[in-house]
């Protein structure tokens, strides 16, 4: 089944729409197929696949490295899911992108190397699944407030539930 792939308001973030089968029994979606990817010019090797659950108000991030690209889906529930370009030398550094992403449109977001990551569950519950091209690195882990004043993320909720880790992270 073929996928739609879409730029966003940052270069190299994309924004991939896979086609849906419906009818009186369910639903069917095709979550990858590399034959797809690659056609549209993805030719990212995924090396493992991950899957977290939360509950509504609970905010993880805002995550990154230098190495990992990740590739993005809500499988149950609904969250507001944003990217930040963290490359210092970027002309794009520190500006964001969200989207609303569920269990309904099954979109994904390919999050580059470099782009931080974090999304707010605004269903009373949400399954969220990614792929990943790189091992988890402890070492090469970063991540960044999410309330950062210097990114300026309008956020739909004013005290998120977070991690002892996320609590601790650090302004810019």
């Amino acid at each position: 089944m073929p996928i739609t792939v879409e730029k966003t308001a940052l270069d190299e973030v994309l924004l991939i729409k896979p086609s849906r089968f419906e009818d009186h029994r369910g639903t069917y979606v095709e979550t990858y197929n590399i034959e797809d990817y690659e056609s549209n010019g993805i030719k990212v090797k995924f090396l493992r696949d991950d899957i977290s659950t939360s509950g509504k108000n609970v905010l993880r991030g805002i995550h990154y490295d230098n190495k990992t690209w990740k590739l993005i889906q809500c499988m149950h529930g609904k969250i507001f899911f944003v990217v930040v370009d963290m490359r210092s030398e970027s002309p794009q550094y520190l500006k964001w992108v969200s989207f609303d992403l569920n269990d309904k449109n099954r979109y994904q977001v390919l999050v580059p190397p470099g782009f931080g990551n974090g999304h707010l569950v605004l269903s009373e519950s949400c399954i969220f699944h990614y792929k990943m091209s790189e091992y988890y690195d402890p070492a090469n882990e970063r991540g960044v407030k999410w309330d950062d004043v210097s990114l300026g993320i309008t956020w739909p909720v004013s005290e998120p539930i977070l991690s002892e880790k996320d609590s601790k992270t650090n302004y810019i």
